[in-house]
């Protein structure tokens, strides 16, 4: 019997062998995609086909609260799973990822990394929708597209995440101003976009202010500016521990004083200490830390 069990052994070896060597050449057709080093690594994802998504679940306009809090908790979820993003931006139904730029996360390929943050960030936002919309049933799982972008130097990187900011700026004051004349002034879509149609952002603080008696400075932060994702590391009162967080924030990232608080950043430093964190701020623990 031992011998029997010992051919049988060897048969099941050289056919594994064979096997290997016959069809292992198909990974020549694989493409090489490592991203270059020493570049920040940005992932930006996009809703698809969005519009009819939100029209489908009622989103409230010109913003849903609820859409851009589950946004941030799906882009959470990403942080909590990749170390290496150690910065995020987004805004209405687009989050973009800053990866270290000397990251070595799946070997750089830039194929890899895509998929893994289009995938968490996707099942993420399927996962906690009732946490957010609590009456509103999915009627479908939505979808993202990504790209990737590669920026050599730190300047390069900041004009990126200026561009998003200054987009979220430019898209959410129409926005509002649009919905304003529709909503509380009972205008059609038509007429709405014919008295926008050509004016800069000091005629649409004006329409706001004198047709809907609404300050566009008022409006939330979060519709304002988006949401930037950083790490820290905080002391909750009720732990004598520090604990590894990401933090919500809704302010100015186009000039310099974010860069200065929070220069850990772009000197690829550790993850900095919060001595006065506040325990009202908002934040989410990292439970992969």
């Amino acid at each position: 019997m031992g011998k029997i069990l010992c051919n049988n052994i060897k048969e099941f070896n050289s056919s594994k062998v064979m096997a290997k060597s016959k069809y292992e050449y198909v990974r020549t057709f694989e493409m090489e995609d490592k991203c270059l080093q020493n570049c920040w690594i940005v992932v930006r994802l996009d809703g698809r086909s969005f519009h009819r998504f939100t029209s489908s679940h009622k989103f409230e306009k010109p913003n849903d609260k609820r859409a851009l809090e589950l946004m941030n908790r799906s882009a959470v979820a990403v942080m909590e799973e990749l170390q290496d993003v150690s910065l995020a931006y987004g805004q209405s139904d687009e989050y973009s990822f800053v990866l270290r730029k000397d990251t070595n996360m799946y070997n750089r390929r830039q194929s890899k990394i895509m998929s893994a943050i289009n995938s968490i960030f996707s099942a993420s936002y399927v996962h906690y929708w009732s946490s957010y919309f609590k009456n509103i049933k999915l009627l479908y799982p939505p979808s993202f597209d990504a790209r990737t972008v590669l920026y050599p130097s730190d300047q390069n990187l900041r004009d990126y995440l200026s561009w998003r900011q200054a987009d979220t700026h430019i898209n959410n004051l129409y926005n509002t101003a649009f919905w304003g004349l529709v909503l509380m002034k009972g205008l059609s879509n038509n007429e709405a976009e014919k008295i926008l149609c050509g004016t800069v952002s000091s005629e649409k603080n004006e329409i706001l202010f004198k047709e809907c008696g609404t300050n566009y400075n008022n409006e939330l932060p979060i519709y304002r500016k988006g949401t930037v994702l950083v790490r820290k590391l905080i002391r909750i009162p009720s732990s004598k521990s520090k604990k590894h967080v990401v933090c919500p924030l809704h302010v100015d990232i186009i000039g310099d004083d974010f860069w200065k608080e929070h220069d850990e950043i772009l000197n690829l430093e550790k993850i900095k200490f919060n001595k006065d964190f506040n325990p009202e701020d908002n934040f989410y623990i990292v439970r992969n830390s």
